[in-house]
């Protein structure tokens, strides 16, 4: 590195010993499991799939970074904690991101610095996003090794706080505050990511998600013309743009549905049948089920609702969901429905674990290409987490603490004429893993 070391210091003395340290330990990263998320990266292909999607306007002969490396940095960087493009500059001379991106350790040239960076995101025009945005869904697909018989499409938007006049940005009386409300699409038994697409801070208009997912559908169906698909969302999504659309394209969906005095009225036997049944029971939940069909006055049809009805010693309270599925009452409601409580799981591993919500560009189009960037991230943790081993607790764990066990690993390099040694501590608590990881994802060539 050619930046000067700090000159070392003192700690208090250890078994009347002194304790003396200093940044001069040389060739030193503390993040040696990138090099294990460089060969999940070069399996999945992502940044050679994004980097095909924009156009590369600089002067060819001023060329120092190509796209792909900077998209593998980026990616990599994100996955780390380091998400920030202003972290680039504090990266480009640490030998493991060196190494990952494809560069030697010590003679290799410095990665891109933080102003390259913010110029890549600021670099794809709207018709390249849109590519972007379609590429991601044709990694999702990619992801299958067979075309699934039926996939489920959790669909959930989440709260992004700006600090600025970003456009988009709009004030939500529900938060208090200045907000994007960008829209997560997953898969909902796997985890995986389909889309993020980011919006004002406003509740998602019939219209708006009708458009969304006629084209996410679309591209998801350009790949499998006959699997089943199954979207879920909450009363955001319950409209009835959005059934009609689904019911004409052959898609089922269960969406939540707020409640409201018609629905009131043709629950209200069954309901207070609960609340005597739990008063004479003596418990203190009693929870019962409803099918019935219902046509709000704007609907040119009745349509299939369930109704939750519980009755607690805090009184009554009745959930609705709205399906066009035929599946008995309980089921439809807690197998089905309550199961995409799992996707606030994912948007958790996306939005806090990666930091998607660092949506500060001024331009839209640049945060959209974060929020992709970030979902590049969120591919390498998740296929990082999918390979390791079911007996291993680490094949459940968050991506905070997949980064802290398996990528925050100090390491020594040390480049020679002909070799690169990468020193890990003896004392790594999950080597084991570490090494099976590193066999099976990245092995070493002929």
């Amino acid at each position: 590195m050619s930046e000067d070391a700090p000159l070392p210091f003192d700690l208090p003395s250890v078994a009347r010993k002194k304790v003396s340290v200093g940044f001069d330990g040389g060739q030193l990263s503390s993040d040696a499991g990138v090099l294990v998320l460089r060969g999940i990266e070069e399996k999945l292909g992502l940044a050679a799939r994004l980097a095909s999607c924009i156009r590369d306007r600089r002067q060819a002969e001023r060329i120092e970074h190509t796209f792909e490396e900077m998209l593998r940095l980026r990616m990599f960087a994100i996955a780390a904690g380091y998400e920030d493009a202003n972290d680039c500059d504090a990266l480009r001379h640490d030998p493991i991101f060196k190494m990952a991106v494809g560069r030697a350790p010590e003679s290799g040239e410095a990665l891109c610095s933080q102003p390259t960076m913010s110029r890549l995101e600021n670099a794809p025009s709207r018709s390249e996003i849109v590519r972007l945005m379609a590429a991601m869904v044709d990694r999702f697909c990619d992801s299958y090794q067979r075309p699934p018989q039926a996939i489920t499409l959790d669909i959930d938007d989440t709260f992004d706080a700006v600090h600025g006049r970003q456009q988009l940005s709009l004030f939500n009386a529900h938060y208090d505050e200045r907000c994007f409300l960008p829209i997560h699409i997953y898969e909902g038994t796997s985890g995986k990511p389909v889309a993020m697409i980011l919006r004002p801070g406003k509740t998602p208009s019939g219209p708006e998600v009708r458009t969304i997912l006629k084209h996410v559908i679309k591209r998801i169906r350009d790949h499998w013309p006959r699997v089943d698909i199954l979207v879920r969302g909450d009363s955001h999504y319950g409209r009835n743009e959005v059934m009609e659309w689904c019911e004409s394209h052959g898609v089922d969906y269960v969406f939540g549905f707020a409640g409201n005095e018609v629905l009131a009225a043709l629950t209200r036997t069954a309901a207070d049948a609960v609340a005597v049944q739990r008063a004479l029971s003596g418990r203190d939940k009693w929870r019962a089920f409803k099918a019935f069909r219902y046509g709000a006055k704007s609907w040119d049809k009745e349509r299939r609702f369930v109704a939750r009805i519980e009755a607690t010693l805090e009184g009554l309270d009745v959930r609705y969901v709205v399906t066009s599925l035929k599946a008995a009452a309980r089921h439809l409601y807690e197998t089905l429905y309550c199961a995409r409580g799992t996707a606030e799981n994912f948007i958790k591993w996306h939005k806090s674990q990666l930091a998607s919500d660092r949506t500060s560009c001024r331009d839209p189009k640049a945060n959209q290409f974060r929020l992709i960037l970030h979902t590049a991230a969120y591919w390498l943790l998740h296929t990082l987490r999918h390979a390791i081993a079911a007996r291993s607790p680490l094949s459940m764990a968050e991506f905070s603490t997949l980064r802290l066990r398996l990528l925050k690993i100090a390491a020594r390099v040390v480049e020679g004429v002909a070799r690169i040694r990468v020193f890990l501590p003896t004392a790594c608590p999950d080597r084991a893993v570490f090494r099976a990881l590193a066999g099976r994802l990245c092995p070493a060539g002929p």
